[in-house]
């Protein structure tokens, strides 16, 4: 009794910490090779034709994000490039951060939503990331760019896809990529390009890529596994590469330039191309294809048995599997039971009755930084038309509110990371408080919680179309600068209601638990 009692103790204690898993840089192994999902839209599988692209920030990366202004620079200045960026604690923290090198600045910049993984900017231009590791002997920390960098400077330089991945092939090549594997998921308002990037191993400064377009009509998800299988670099409207793509594989003996060349297979080291949350978005979304979990791979992109909407994205990255065999509460009764159960939780269940819970890796994820929709149409001024559908914490339990390219500046409370302790003065603590009581005990909660979620999204649908024309109407009559400061406060006063709601559900969850949990 006294073991059961200590096993349920250490739940309640645990339920209220935090679950981070801190993503290393260049010189170690990455924390959680499972720490982000990417899923793609192309713009003829979407309901109205927006591209879209999307990021859940799975770890203990920064959660302050703020607008970088666009700006103008005399010649000859250059640009510092940075390690360390993503666990700083608020915009001007250096704590830990390094001065890696410098590159010629551009004459003129744009503006760009800076998150931790940097990614939207004010040409519509917007970029989701999965970390996809790969082998460990290509990493090398002498190169200068980490994978957020690049984003950057993409951001801050291109207006499109295609412009962005050709300007990463150069300042790869030029100064050298630091990164474990990774995949940015890059959109603008025409297409969407699944990019894979790895270092080109300890003897080389550079790097390696490849970059496969998602056909109009598909759809593809990327998912912390490398997923490129074959390359054709001569069907430029499909598909791109570094010029050393085949070379640098022969050379390290990942490829016997014999077999049929298969990107995944040579860089990635891995035996599969997907886990369970690429297999469930792609089936969810194609069930009549009928794939297999035990395939070595999956296709890369699939089409959709019914447009994909903005909204569905969202769904998506809400999942917990709830009612399929990856349900870990399938085997469970009563309010305490929830899909973000902790190891403790886990641990006494499985010691009262064996295989009661079987872990398994969800989509929504309680140690999510932030996470966004990215969604972008051409039909609309680039200000309006692009918008990231942002979130913070867990996004099965958190509302979303729309950040437009238009946006000149971000509420104060966006500016301050949560990551390093409590504070109050950090937006995500107020959606992280309630989250976490709310699976202390999920029966009673998550009708409330899954309410307010919706009614946050339905009305960022609902209004949408009003805020574009009132949008037009006050560039037209007024001019860009009033336009762009009502999109702001649009942002502002939407943001807010989210955040009082989940403040006063906080409140009366507390009174919920009252005479205890």
């Amino acid at each position: 009794m006294y073991k059961t009692l200590r096993f349920l103790f250490a739940w309640i204690i645990s339920g209220f910490s935090l679950t981070l898993h801190a993503r290393e840089t260049a010189f170690t192994e990455p924390a959680n090779p499972e720490s982000c999902t990417s899923i793609m839209v192309g713009k003829k599988a979407s309901t109205d034709g927006s591209v879209i692209t999307s990021h859940t920030c799975d770890g203990n990366y920064r959660t302050w994000m703020n607008l970088v202004a666009g700006q103008t620079y005399e010649r000859d200045t250059t640009t510092g490039i940075y390690h360390g960026l993503l666990h700083t604690e608020f915009v001007k923290d250096e704590t830990r951060v390094k001065l890696k090198g410098s590159i010629p600045q551009t004459h003129t910049t744009y503006r760009y939503l800076n998150t931790a993984y940097p990614c939207l900017n004010e040409k519509q231009l917007g970029i989701g990331e999965t970390t996809i590791s790969g082998r460990r002997e290509l990493v090398n920390p002498e190169g200068m760019f980490m994978i957020e960098e690049l984003e950057k400077i993409v951001l801050q330089r291109c207006s499109t896809a295609r412009q962005a991945i050709r300007l990463m092939d150069e300042l790869i090549r030029r100064y050298g990529y630091a990164d474990w594997g990774e995949c940015l998921t890059i959109a603008d308002p025409g297409e969407v390009w699944h990019f894979e990037v790895f270092g080109e191993g300890p003897d080389r400064i550079g790097g390696v890529w490849a970059a496969v377009r998602i056909p109009d009509e598909q759809v593809g998800v990327s998912a912390n596994i490398p997923r490129i299988a074959a390359l054709n670099p001569k069907d430029t409207a499909h598909c791109m590469a570094s010029a050393n793509v085949f070379d640098v594989a022969r050379k390290l003996g990942y490829w016997d330039g014999k077999e049929p060349f298969c990107f995944w297979k040579a860089y990635g080291g891995g035996k599969k191309a997907f886990g369970i949350r690429e297999y469930f978005v792609l089936t969810r979304l194609a069930p009549s294809l009928n794939l297999s979990f035990e395939a070595e791979e999956l296709p890369l992109t699939v089409r959709p048995e019914k447009p994909v909407d903005v909204t569905d994205v969202m769904a998506l990255l809400r999942q917990t599997y709830q009612g399929t065999p990856w349900d870990m509460t399938q085997n469970l009764e009563g309010p305490s039971a929830n899909p973000w159960m902790t190891t403790d939780m886990v641990n006494m269940l499985n010691a009262i009755r064996e295989n009661t819970v079987e872990r398994y890796r969800l989509i929504a994820v309680p140690q999510c930084s932030y996470s966004h929709v990215i969604q972008l149409r051409d039909w609309l001024p680039d200000e309006v038309g692009g918008i990231a559908w942002m979130s913070f914490d867990n996004p099965g339990q958190s509302p979303r509110f729309p950040i437009f390219c238009g946006n000149t500046r971000l509420p104060a409370c966006f500016e301050v990371c949560g990551q390093h302790r409590y504070r109050e003065d950090a937006a995500i603590w107020t959606y992280r408080r309630t989250n976490k009581l709310a699976t202390v005990r999920w029966g009673q909660t998550k009708d409330a919680i899954a309410g307010a979620v919706a009614h946050f999204e339905t009305k960022g649908q609902t209004e949408l179309p009003f805020v574009e024309s009132r949008y037009r109407k006050l560039y037209r009559e007024e001019g860009a600068e009033k336009a762009g400061e009502y999109l702001t406060n649009y942002t502002s006063d939407f943001a807010g209601a989210t955040l009082l709601r989940w403040k006063e559900m906080g409140d009366s969850f507390w009174s919920l638990f009252a005479r205890g949990f």
